[in-house]
């Protein structure tokens, strides 16, 4: 058997077992009535538990970008982007200690199954809801898309098949599971994607620092190289101090306006699963990023003339691994991908189906919809939306992480506010709700379009104040 074809198999596997799941999950629906439909689809039944909450978490918030592009990222810039990435640490703690149990006893109070849900019943505005449901699926659409031409070029980059087998293979499963199994689908793949990571980057470190002849002659081979490639600014202070701080807001307060992420503080089962999953989610995230980024780094003395960063991981897991398990491990990257495509694209549809159909076509009364119908919506409609963005995907755009982290500052600029402040300032209203995604979105949008010198800030920073200061 060839070695493509070994690498190929483990990750099929892997795949039927996410559909088998969605078949599953899809049967755990099959009694309830329309209202109850809507909440196991969209939200499980509220039944999650502490270590799935955790591992959810994780799992969603974490990329192509976790996996590939950082360490691709530490792999230029060494240890200085291992110190930045470790801010991503108190991801789970802060969202499940600031929105937890205050969001949730709301959403149970007021019924909110989406984001969008929970803005309305906060803000009574037609105005809040529209806004964010189109900031939600513009942004949503852009970041899905950057998702689905990572997981296809990572496969086709370790298996050699072509750019588009890897997105069918990809983009066809991912769009299945989540359109047939819905929320308790998601949340159990995601669990599941979230060990396959933490397993990965164990493997993969321990494999280059094997390689590098331990971790202090990794860090001698680095200062050969370049000796600012184990200082905190990085080569000729690549990562100055107002970028790193920067980034505090940008993947620290900002992942509580991260629709994907919050609204996982909707679904857990009680306050003892909450609490468990702030320190499981803590430790792994913390665990699992430094050591991402820590093999990219180290894989500079072990690979040290790679054409482009992002082919440090699939490098290594090429080189370092035997076929079967670089087959086995690949399918952490990929897990990282198809856990952030499905919580998006449930969200996406939660949108079109949940916050602007049933709540302006049948005046917010689902019972009117027969459950068998809105079964099939649903299914349809997830499936439509994955199947656009895969088809946009066939024709991949340049600028491809800069159109990801667009999407994303764009969700932090218009969401973060109206939830936060609505959870915490009971003097918030929607003139101010709506004040804040108008000046936070078009802040965002003309300073990351026009780039003015801003000493090296990151342009979620000024962002968030003016979308602070509008809401006010």
């Amino acid at each position: 058997m060839s070695g493509s074809m070994q690498t190929i198999i483990p990750m099929i596997v892997y795949l039927a077992a996410s559909i088998g799941i969605a078949l599953w999950a899809r049967g755990k629906s099959a009694q309830s009535s329309s209202q109850g439909f809507i909440e196991e689809y969209f939200l499980g039944s509220r039944s999650m538990g502490g270590f799935v909450l955790a591992m959810t978490i994780i799992a969603s918030y974490t990329s192509a970008s976790s996996f590939i592009g950082g360490p691709g990222v530490a792999y230029r810039f060494g240890l200085s982007w291992v110190l930045l990435a470790m801010i991503q640490v108190p991801t789970a703690f802060l969202t499940l200690g600031v929105l937890g149990k205050r969001f949730a006893i709301m959403a149970r109070r007021t019924q909110s199954v989406t984001i969008t849900d929970f803005l309305r019943a906060r803000y009574k505005s037609d105005a809040v809801v529209i806004l964010c449901s189109v900031a939600l699926i513009v942004f949503f659409m852009a970041a899905m898309l950057a998702q689905f031409i990572g997981g296809a070029r990572l496969f086709q980059t370790v298996t050699g098949y072509p750019y588009a087998a890897g997105l069918a293979l990809f983009g066809i499963s991912v769009v299945l599971y989540t359109a047939v199994g819905g929320f308790r689908a998601v949340v159990l793949t995601d669990a599941i994607q979230g060990v396959i990571m933490v397993v990965a980057v164990v493997v993969v470190l321990l494999a280059v620092i094997g390689a590098g002849g331990g971790v202090a002659k990794c860090v001698s081979t680095l200062k050969g190289i370049d000796p600012g490639l184990i200082t905190p600014t990085g080569p000729d202070n690549a990562v100055p101090q107002a970028f790193t701080l920067s980034f505090w807001v940008l993947v620290g307060i900002g992942v509580l306006g991260l629709p994907h992420t919050t609204q996982r503080c909707m679904g857990y089962r009680d306050s003892r699963a909450m609490h468990d999953a702030m320190v499981i989610g803590t430790l792994l995230i913390g665990f699992m990023i430094l050591c991402a980024h820590l093999a990219g780094a180290f894989g500079r003395a072990v690979f040290p003339d790679l054409p482009a960063g992002d082919l440090a991981m699939p490098t290594m897991i090429l080189k370092l691994l035997s076929p079967v398990w670089a087959g086995v491990f690949i399918a952490g990257p990929l897990a990282a991908i198809m856990s952030t495509v499905d919580s998006m694209l449930l969200l996406v549809s939660a949108a079109i189906i949940k916050d602007l159909y049933i709540q302006y076509r049948l005046g917010g009364d689902a019972s009117r919809m027969p459950v068998a119908t809105l079964k099939r919506t649903s299914t349809w409609i997830t499936a439509v939306v994955g199947l656009l963005v895969f088809a946009a995907a066939l024709e991949p755009p340049d600028l491809l992480v800069w159109i990801n982290l667009f999407a994303f500052g764009g969700l932090e600029a218009a969401f973060l506010c109206p939830i936060v402040l609505g959870l915490y300032c009971q003097s918030g209203n929607a003139r101010g709700a709506v004040a804040s995604i108008v000046c936070g979105v078009t802040a965002f949008m003309a300073l990351s379009i026009l780039k003015p010198p801003m000493g090296g800030i990151h342009a979620i920073v000024p962002t968030t104040l003016a979308s602070v200061a509008a809401y006010f």
